[in-house]
């Protein structure tokens, strides 16, 4: 198999990835947090080290702030539900995920007002756009790093400035930037980061977080056990525990703190090359081919990595079974749960065929994908 499809969740994973879980399933017994032995114990300061990598990570001073979640998703409704309030308004960008545009529609039902920053075709937002649609009681600026859709990176550091200055909260998903595109959450000013443990960070599926500054305090989406104050009918008030309620994912977590440490011993900005090079493949390679139409930036501007495309008149589900078919590439046809993306590129009556390589993507591999695109164009 060719995979090609590392936006949706990265394969293969490091190989100490599957060593840590197993170890975690076998010597980690107990719950952590819940009691004190010996077993349960180990479990809670694997927890600890993971929290204490991610923050290394992304620039996280305090690594108490890194709560624990099942993914992005999660992440971000505790963020969005949690900050906002009948009355307050939001922003967000046109080229979000569903997973940031249905909560916001969802709170809108509520009383929540908010607004959508267009960007052009590109996919990249301008600054300025965001700072039009701000209102007295705008209280939140949600913002996706990188397209899922075709790898747009957009300016989160300069909307950070803005929202900083303005005393609004930034939230950042980082589903496709978190372990592939460097981020350091003071720098940036960024207040809630979003990321998913299974795409760029290598992890296993089930796993991701939100960092909460000193700045924020959302409301926690779900009440109950945190191991902490048990004899209160109150959810703790301080980090990570207010907003982590039940138990987590230990054996995933276990994953996650291997394939973290994996990633800062290679160096995100030698992966980050490798994946450039790639992606520069695909797009010279996919812009020789007749019949083929590339969306996202222009050449010259960064990208994560992912390329969007399409063969005139083969409708993407199509395409994508006869290039598993003829040449076993797995890649991702559709609308990649974002519609406003879609829409905004003029995509949103066919959607796309995606590739998006990953750490070990060979070239050799986009070669043969190529090769395939290009037989099929051929029949268009």
């Amino acid at each position: 198999m060719i995979y090609l499809d590392n936006a949706a969740t990265s394969w293969p994973k490091p190989p100490g990835v599957v060593r840590a879980v197993s170890a975690a399933l076998i010597r980690c017994a107990g719950n952590p947090g819940r009691t004190s032995h010996r077993a349960a114990m180990d479990g809670a300061a694997l927890i600890q080290e993971c929290r204490e990598r991610l923050a290394q990570l992304f620039g996280i001073a305090n690594p108490l702030r890194v709560c624990f979640a099942f993914n992005a998703t999660d992440a971000l409704n505790l963020a969005i539900k949690g900050m906002l309030s009948p009355g307050d308004h939001a922003i967000c960008s046109s080229m979000e995920h569903n997973s940031v545009w249905r909560p916001l529609t969802a709170l809108a039902e509520r009383g929540v007002e908010f607004s959508v920053a267009e960007a052009p075709p590109s996919g990249i937002v301008d600054v300025a756009s965001v700072e039009r649609l701000l209102r007295p009681n705008t209280r939140l600026i949600v913002m996706i790093h990188a397209s899922n859709v075709n790898g747009a990176i957009q300016p989160v550091a300069a909307i950070g400035q803005l929202a900083r200055a303005r005393g609004i909260a930034l939230l950042v998903d980082a589903a496709q930037s978190a372990g592939a595109i460097p981020i350091d959450v003071e720098a940036m000013k960024i207040d809630l980061l979003a990321f998913p443990g299974h795409k760029g960070l290598l992890g296993p599926q089930g796993t991701g977080g939100l960092y909460v500054s000193e700045r924020v305090n959302p409301r926690p989406l779900k009440e109950g056990g945190t191991g902490s104050e048990s004899n209160s009918p109150l959810q703790p008030s301080y980090y990570p525990d207010r907003l982590e309620s039940g138990t987590l994912n230990l054996p995933g977590i276990a994953g996650l703190n291997e394939s973290v440490r994996y990633l800062m011993k290679k160096g995100l900005a030698q992966i980050a090359r490798s994946e450039a090079a790639l992606i520069e493949r695909l797009l010279t390679g996919l812009a020789s081919l007749d019949r083929v139409t590339i969306y996202g930036p222009p050449p010259g501007l960064p990208r994560a990595s992912v390329v969007s495309f399409n063969i005139r008149s083969m409708d993407p589900v199509w395409v994508a079974t006869e290039l598993e078919r003829v040449a076993s590439i797995a890649c991702r046809p559709g609308w990649h749960c974002a519609a406003l993306a879609h829409r905004t590129q003029g995509t949103q009556e066919t959607g796309t065929v995606r590739f998006s390589p990953g750490p070990f993507t060979r070239m050799a591999e986009i070669e043969t994908a190529l090769g395939a695109v290009a037989e099929l164009a051929r029949k268009a």
